[in-house]
């Protein structure tokens, strides 16, 4: 499949991470960006490419793609399979855990000493990598929120931070740590709360695709369609600038060369659309299977984001309403603090709520909101308590 590049970008973020005159970035990085909107592409695509084109060892762990692993586990087992591309950073280790005689090509000293618990911290690793290299490390870890969901994770992100205040100073290369997440709010949590590892870097945007990604979308179809930037915008704002969609739409297109300009946007347009409903009507469906007191818990979450205080009495109170008021049932099961952590968990089982290793609830996703919304199910109810001790207006 053709990817859109963005080396402008890539160009940009890669100074900014690595000069050393431009300080921030030396705490870290972290670039919030919804689900699908192009940043993991870009990440793999241009960002490490234009990396390495610079000199840097640039390391990728990926915490979305592999879920079924512990996040401190995927980002750690990433920095050995980097250490294990340089040989002599494979002798260095071996001698440091006490094995005199090392077989380098068969790996004959096995990689899985490097880590917490193990015989080589994960800062001596990546500092005796830096050296032995010559070179800047850049780290990036893509759905960083993840980290925090498990203690082994958690303790993972305090080694790096150990590691980067190491290399960034003295005799060594630089640690350049980049984090991205889908979720502003989840992702924030690793920045604003001062018991967190990297509290107080800075966090930005991830910017969107915009009128040159378009231009490229445009160029892509029938020559006939006739397909304006301006056109697309309207149908991409639709789309929640998901890339994924709008190949949706030149594939419609694809189906006949022959095209009127009105037809091919109202063609495009509804192939979008089309992809819109069924993510809700599906996601709807699924919300549909759940609980009372699921259902209502997730809708108050949603509606209530970083103000949701999932035992607080009068959260349990608003559950009750939403069961009662809005979806007009008897509330027969007992809401107390059991009842509502088993759906809170039940929640998280099932794919709608994440949560960090300290209690904190978030939804999984934005569109997992979206697609409440759109459904009418948040309603006043869900909003009655935005903060505690306050009623919504």
């Amino acid at each position: 499949m053709e990817v859109f590049h963005r080396t402008q970008l890539a160009a940009e973020l890669a100074t900014h991470i690595l000069d050393d005159d431009l300080a921030p970035a030396s705490s870290g990085l972290f670039l919030g960006a919804r689900r699908r909107t192009g940043k993991s592409t870009f990440l793999r695509e241009d960002l490490c490419p234009e990396l390495r084109r610079r000199d840097a060892i640039v390391i990728y762990a990926d915490l979305w793609q592999e879920r079924d692993q512990d996040p401190g586990d995927v980002i750690t087992e990433a920095i050995r399979e980097e250490m294990a591309r340089h040989d002599g950073v494979v002798l260095r280790f071996a001698r440091a855990a006490g094995m005199e005689r090392v077989q380098v090509g068969g790996l004959a000293f096995t990689m899985d000493r490097v880590g917490l618990g193990k015989q080589v911290s994960l800062a001596r690793a990546l500092a005796t990598l830096s050296d032995e290299c010559g070179r800047m490390i850049v780290l990036i870890i893509d759905e960083a929120q993840h980290a925090i969901t498990t203690a082994r994770g958690s303790n993972v992100l305090y080694a790096l931070k150990a590691a980067r205040d190491k290399l960034n100073m003295g005799p060594h290369h630089g640690l350049r740590i980049v984090a991205t997440g889908s979720n502003r709010n989840k992702l924030a949590m690793l920045v604003e709360w001062k018991d967190q590892a990297f509290f107080c870097a800075p966090m930005q945007e991830f910017p969107v695709l915009g009128a040159d990604y378009l231009a490229w979308v445009r160029d892509r179809a029938p020559a006939s369609a006739a397909l304006t930037v301006d056109g697309l915008m309207a149908i991409f704002d639709r789309a929640g600038h998901r890339p994924e969609w709008m190949q949706a739409g030149l594939s419609a297109l694809a189906a006949r060369g022959d095209w009127t300009a009105d037809e091919a946007h109202a063609t495009f347009a509804e192939a979008v659309e089309s992809r819109a409903r069924a993510r809700i009507h599906n996601l709807l469906a699924l919300v549909g299977l759940l609980s009372p007191l699921q259902s209502a818990v997730l809708r108050v979450l949603a509606a209530q984001g970083r103000n949701f205080v999932p035992f607080w009495t009068r959260t349990m109170d608003t559950y009750r309403m939403v069961i009662e008021v809005d979806d007009g049932n008897e509330a027969t099961e007992p809401i107390n603090l059991h009842t509502v952590q088993a759906a809170l968990d039940a929640l998280k089982e099932k794919g709608f709520l994440w949560r960090s290793v300290h209690g904190v609830y978030a939804l999984e996703e934005f569109g997992i909101r979206e697609a409440l919304e759109e459904g009418g199910l948040l309603t006043n109810s869900t909003w009655r308590v935005t903060v505690m001790g306050q009623k919504a207006a």
